[in-house]
C-alpha cells in the first residue's frame, strides 16, 4: 500500500476554486493509478476522478467534468484536484486514494489505499 495525506480544503464561497493536494509515501506512486473519491453527508461515496500513472490519462465523474481536473507531479510523489465553479453540491470529504496497478480505474474497488480525507465546504 502507499501512505496518502490530502490538505487544501477549506470553505469557499460557491463559484469560487480551490485546489487539494495529496502527497504520498511508501509503494512507489509514480507506477500507481490515482483518484479521488468524495463522500458528503447521507450520500454514497462518489468517485470524482481518476488518472494513469504517467497523468497522460485522465476520468472525471460527469458532474464535475470541465469545472474539477485532476493531475500528478510524480517527481513530487503528489496528486492534485483542481476545483472551479464550485457549486453547492460539491460540499463533502475529499479521499485521494490509491490504485493496486497504473490505470485510471472508476471502480471503488479497484484501490486499496487511502488518505484520511480533507473537508470541503461552499457556502451559497
Amino acid at each position: 500500500q502507499v501512505q496518502l495525506v490530502e490538505s487544501g480544503g477549506g470553505l469557499v464561497q460557491a463559484g469560487g476554486s480551490l485546489s487539494l493536494s495529496c502527497v504520498a509515501s511508501g509503494r512507489t506512486f509514480s507506477t500507481a493509478g490515482m483518484g479521488w473519491v468524495r463522500k458528503a453527508p447521507g450520500k454514497e461515496r462518489e468517485f470524482v476522478g481518476a488518472i494513469d500513472w504517467s497523468g497522460r490519462i485522465t476520468y472525471h465523474v460527469s458532474s464535475v467534468k470541465d469545472r474539477f481536473t485532476i493531475s500528478r507531479y510524480n517527481a513530487k510523489n503528489t496528486l492534485y484536484l483542481r476545483m472551479n465553479s464550485l457549486k453547492p453540491d460539491d460540499p463533502a470529504v475529499y479521499y485521494c486514494a490509491g490504485a493496486r496497478r497504473s490505470l485510471p480505474y472508476t471502480g471503488l474497488p479497484d484501490y486499496d489505499s487511502w488518505g484520511p480525507g480533507t473537508h470541503v465546504t461552499v457556502s451559497s
